[in-house]
């Protein structure tokens, strides 16, 4: 029997690989809009972020998510994120 090939993914804060379903995605669509992608297939340019609220703040902080996404990350992002986690 094949064995399933789990996918990884890095953390852009931490540089931590982990399984896709362990980190949350971050996508910029292709009409500039940011959203967070809970079902991790939406089409667009995506980072991923694990869910740990000090990694969020840490994005915050260091503007991450504006480098990897090439545009301006509004903060009800960051809520919606939080309150993910909690």
């Amino acid at each position: 029997m094949k064995i399933k090939k789990i996918p990884m993914r890095t953390c852009v804060v931490t540089r931590e690989k982990f399984p896709k379903k362990e980190l949350t995605r971050v996508v910029r669509t292709p009409e500039g809009n940011v959203i967070v992608d809970e079902s991790g297939k939406a089409n667009g340019r995506g980072a991923y972020l694990k869910k740990d609220l000090a990694v969020i703040e840490k994005a915050q902080k260091s503007k991450v998510l504006n480098r990897q996404l090439e545009t301006e990350i509004p903060d009800m992002i960051y809520e919606e994120l939080k309150q993910l986690v909690k």
